[in-house]
């Protein structure tokens, strides 16, 4: 049948009115400046009208498909070797044109906000690495973030590649950044990084309905969350009328005199002294959530005066205001930010200068986080600011009364699957080298249920990118929290050995930064060994270096020797080491009633022979133990430290 004047008007007509619709649209990693994978089968896809032929052009070839009765198409590229830049020319309805597009390799990064955390964080520690970051053949995709555990998504949230040099760098992931350098360096081929990580999230999360759906409890919340009326009355619940007295009208006393506190006219009277960095709780002031603001007066010497600064200010628990002689520098609504606040010219003035800082704190214990830097620099000079400071109480929070608090409030990035569906499955068409996997902490609550979890994402990935044995590469958690100095239980020490035990999966590898952490910060500047390590691992791993020692000693098996116990172990290198000297510490035995004592321990050529005294017939042994297992020495002759573990099953 002939094409009808009037229906061709009509389907023109409905083109100019839908004009996204029937012009071609790329996804959002298929763009300039992206990294595709070397030699793999390539995917480009997109979306077009129905029925509309797509041309792509790349190296003096022609590739051609026709867009389904979906809307979307697909065309297959041939594996290509390492190069660039090159242009890549798509041509519908309309004619899109990529530029600077190179060929190397692609890795998924992914995980929670160690993953995350930029380079702009770790400035002060890293600023020669931040200074030379001129690798233009590494690039960076990060993904914003999206959660949404009703549909999955088509395409990734807006984002754009960018290229390493001193200004970009700021904004990639720091350890993402240092693993992509290493192999850059080491092998010279473009090296593209998809960052898609978020602070605070859960494994499960990440992970596909189907590749959840045997294990419990998610499978049954999964199954809760397709049920649209459960779904929107956790969305949007019912309005309730919660008993209980009602709360009183809060009132900053600070914020509300005819001077604030913050002011340089106010005269503080009656302000008690603290002692900085430290938490009230341990001062004398107990219980205690609300509003505290903190003073200090500083002499400045008078050719400092006018000139910009920095003020650092550690870390804050939990919230805070900062002001300069009256001035506000800088605020953060959360504990985990580094406080590092400019101070403008023309604030500081000769002689006396006042310093406030109004801290809010709503549970735990609140103050300022001790072992990290406190002072004001100002060009060569920096004043300490640790010592004497004075705090005055501005409100308190009284406690909450059964029946008037809120539910908190529905988190779909905590669900099952509900970054998986955002900011995963919308990737799997973009072929990749292999994975990058930095998470657990949000889920040492449960430590055991991560023997299941990290086993299944992976299997789920692989399965969903259709490639089942691509490299996995994941970062054990640090050392974090207070040290203990008897032998104990950790949650934290649980996952680690769940994260160990992971190992037993094929083609994967762990970089072990069991000495990388800090004790009071979940989030470790050190992200260049947690990079390094990894690229270690991926040389080994993926791109075959099988002469690399990549990793520290791993525990392989026990065996009973009279009254003691010997440790064998892979990974051992060139030789076992005690790392700095001395004796090896941080091992534990017990008997079979598992009531662990600290022991002693020796290396006899590639094992470790542990014994004590106390325990005439023993059954276990631990290593590194803890939550923050300080002084763990045992290492490899290459440097590399050896994993926590446990002799015992968990």
């Amino acid at each position: 049948m002939k094409n009808h004047p009037k229906l061709l008007l009509i389907a023109f007509l409905l083109c100019a009115g839908f004009k996204s619709e029937c012009q071609i649209r790329l996804p959002q990693l298929v763009a300039n400046g992206m990294v595709l994978q070397r030699d793999r089968e390539i995917t480009l896809w997109g979306w077009a009208n129905a029925g509309e032929k797509v041309t792509i052009k790349l190296l003096n070839k022609t590739y051609h498909t026709t867009t389904a009765l979906s809307g979307t198409w697909t065309i297959k590229l041939p594996a290509l070797k390492a190069g660039g830049p090159y242009m890549l020319d798509i041509q519908g309805t309309n004619h899109i044109q990529l530029s600077d597009v190179m060929v190397g390799d692609v890795w998924f990064c992914s995980g929670q906000s160690n993953m995350a955390v930029p380079m702009e964080r770790v400035k002060e520690k890293y600023p020669d690495e931040i200074a030379t970051a001129n690798f233009p053949d590494i690039r960076n995709f990060f993904v914003p973030t999206l959660s949404d555990v009703s549909n999955i998504h088509a395409d990734l949230p807006p984002g754009k590649w960018m290229k390493a040099d001193p200004q970009n760098v700021l904004a990639f992931g720091a350890a993402s950044y240092f693993f992509a350098k290493q192999l850059y360096l080491k092998y010279h081929v473009p090296i593209g990084i998809i960052n898609s990580s978020v602070g605070g999230t859960p494994i499960q999360a990440w992970i596909s309905a189907e590749g959840i759906k045997n294990i419990q409890p998610y499978a049954g919340r999964l199954k809760q969350l397709k049920d649209t009326a459960f779904l929107n009355n956790l969305i949007h619940p019912p309005n309730k009328t919660y008993s209980g007295a009602p709360q009183p009208t809060l009132t900053d006393q600070g914020l509300t005199g005819p001077i604030k506190w913050f002011d340089t006219a106010y005269q503080p009277k009656g302000w008690h002294n603290f002692w900085l960095p430290g938490y009230w709780a341990d001062e004398g002031v107990k219980g205690l959530n609300g509003v505290v603001w903190f003073r200090k007066e500083i002499d400045l010497p008078a050719n400092l005066a006018g000139k910009a600064a920095k003020l650092f200010l550690g870390r804050i628990v939990d919230a805070d205001e900062t002001y300069v002689n009256g001035i506000k520098v800088g605020n953060i609504t959360y504990q985990y930010p580094p406080r590092r606040y400019t101070v403008a010219e023309g604030i500081l003035k000769p002689g006396k200068n006042i310093i406030v800082v109004r801290l809010i704190n709503t549970s735990g214990k609140g103050g300022f986080v001790p072992d990290k830097t406190y002072q004001l620099s100002c060009g060569e000079t920096n004043i300490d600011l640790r010592g004497d400071w004075k705090y005055q109480v501005g409100l308190v929070y009284p406690p909450p009364v059964p029946g008037t608090m809120q539910p908190p409030p529905f988190s779909a990035q905590n669900e099952p699957s509900g970054l998986y569906n955002t900011m995963v499955a919308p990737a799997i068409n973009y072929a990749i080298k292999g994975f990058v996997w930095y998470q657990g902490e949000a889920n040492t609550s449960n430590p055991k249920e991560y023997k299941q979890l990290l086993p299944a994402l992976i299997a789920n990935w692989r399965e969903k990118w259709g490639v089942p044995n691509s490299p996995f590469l994941y970062a054990q958690l640090p050392n974090f929290m207070e040290v203990q100095y008897s032998p104990s239980e950790s949650q934290w020490a649980q996952l680690r050995e769940a994260q160990r035990q992971t190992l037993d999966v094929p083609n994967t590898a762990m970089a072990v930064t069991i000495d990388g952490g800090e004790w009071n910060d979940i989030h470790p500047l050190n992200k260049k060994v947690v990079g390094d390590r990894l690229a270690l691992l991926a040389q080994k791993l993926a791109y075959g270096d099988a002469s690399l020692v990549s990793g520290g000693p791993l525990y392989q098996s026990s065996k009973k020797e009279g009254s003691a116990i010997v440790i064998s172990f892979t990974n051992v290198g060139s030789g076992l080491a005690v790392n700095g000297g001395g004796e090896l510490s941080q091992f534990a035995i017990a008997g079979a009633d598992k009531r662990f004592v600290w022991a002693k321990a020796k290396i006899q050529g590639d094992k470790v022979m542990v014994w004590s005294e106390q325990v005439p017939s023993p059954a276990y042994v631990r290593y590194a133990w803890a939550d923050n297992p300080e002084g763990a020495n045992l290492y490899n002759n290459e440097g590399l430290p050896a994993s926590p573990f446990s002799t015992d099953e968990l």
